[in-house]
């Protein structure tokens, strides 16, 4: 089968890879039917190796250097390994990306997300830019009938959204501003207005994705480089500052941003990936009692973010702004995210079918 494969920075390759064995005890294998383009693919194909293991080993699942990209995707049960339940073939899936040991303090207390062998599909073991891929039957959701296919490659980076407003606590009728308005910045618009937001206020510069924010469900947008934020939304809010801020960004600057614009007693929640310390005084902290949360990927998430693209109360459709085939995903998809990152949320891609005759050897790390 075709697959593209990470072999270094600049260099994703769409090329033929044996096709996956069968999947082992617990495991599935899914056939493929749409897989969306992640920051963290972007940032492995512009600055690689971020996350994908080229020293050693992963722990958990052994992979070493090359890797099949992919970890935003549904599609479809192929094949049932043994033992297991609640699953046939043919039902249509999406699947949670956070592959974790089940041992650990985390994963025995229910935090698999922060689990001490974390490994997430399509970068620690092989993923989803290819036909068929393999992963734990324990990561599942099944998709109710009628569920946008399309819809199915949304569900994980809204569910990092998600994860984020529910470690907020309820935000029902509360004021609340998100620093940042790409695609996961977008995706906790979408969800804390599913949540029962009040008002959304979004900081964002990028007149396009300015706009976005406002389709998605954003009640204002202020450019920082226009006013000062922290006075504006103090203005907005009787003096006082939001109830809940997001930082959808991850930069030094975004993140103290984001706690100066919550009121004393406040919630900031840092949902961005930082790549580089910061300076803060944490007095700022003490002296005004404001809560700084870290939210990492999702736990169980999924159910919820299926559960509102079905009822209405999130449509996917905005997000989407490219469909590509697996042969277009360097020009179509890498390289049009790098060249015009402001006018793109999501270019979701299409594997190519498998042979009906095609024989399975294993794939090999």
């Amino acid at each position: 089968m075709k697959a593209a494969v990470w072999h270094g920075r600049k260099d994703i390759r769409v090329e033929d890879v044996p096709l996956p064995g069968a999947p082992p005890a617990g495991w599935v294998q899914i056939k493929v039917h749409w897989c969306g383009i992640c920051g963290s693919d972007l940032h492995e194909y512009v600055a690689g190796p971020v996350f994908i293991p080229v020293d050693t080993p992963h722990p958990l699942t052994g992979l070493k250097g090359q890797c099949i990209l992919g970890h935003e995707f549904s599609g479809e049960i192929a094949t049932l390994g043994e033992g297991v339940t609640g699953f046939k073939v043919g039902d249509r899936v999406a699947a949670d990306a956070c592959q974790h040991c089940g041992e650990c303090y985390y994963c025995k207390h229910g935090m698999y997300n922060i689990c001490e062998k974390l490994a997430f599909t399509g970068l620690m073991n092989n993923g989803a830019f290819a036909s068929l891929v393999n992963v734990p039957a324990e990561l599942l959701y099944k998709l109710p009938n009628g569920f946008p296919t399309e819809a199915g490659a949304l569900i994980e980076p809204l569910a990092v959204g998600m994860h984020a407003v529910k470690k907020a606590g309820s935000i029902v009728g509360e004021t609340v501003v998100v620093v940042g308005a790409g695609t996961i910045g977008l995706c906790t618009i979408m969800c804390a207005k599913a949540a029962g937001a009040g008002r959304i206020i979004v900081l964002e510069m990028s007149a396009a994705r300015k706009a976005k924010a406002l389709e998605v469900g954003a009640s204002i947008v202020l450019d920082p480089k226009e006013c000062d934020a922290v006075a504006e939304v103090k203005a907005l809010t009787g003096g006082y500052g939001a109830d809940v801020s997001f930082e959808c960004i991850g930069h030094r600057d975004t993140a103290k941003l984001a706690i100066d614009v919550i009121r004393k007693a406040g919630k900031t929640v840092l949902v961005g990936i930082f790549e580089e310390p910061s300076s803060f005084n944490f007095f700022e902290i003490v002296a005004t009692e404001k809560q700084v949360i870290g939210s990492l990927a999702y736990n169980g998430e999924f159910a919820d973010v299926i559960r509102f693209i079905a009822d209405g109360r999130i449509d996917v459709q905005p997000l989407i702004t490219g469909r590509i085939t697996l042969d277009d995903i360097v020009s179509g998809g890498f390289e049009e995210l790098v060249a015009h990152k402001d006018r793109n949320v999501k270019i979701i891609v299409q594997p190519q079918a498998v042979p009906a005759a095609a024989e399975q050897p294993e794939l090999v790390h």
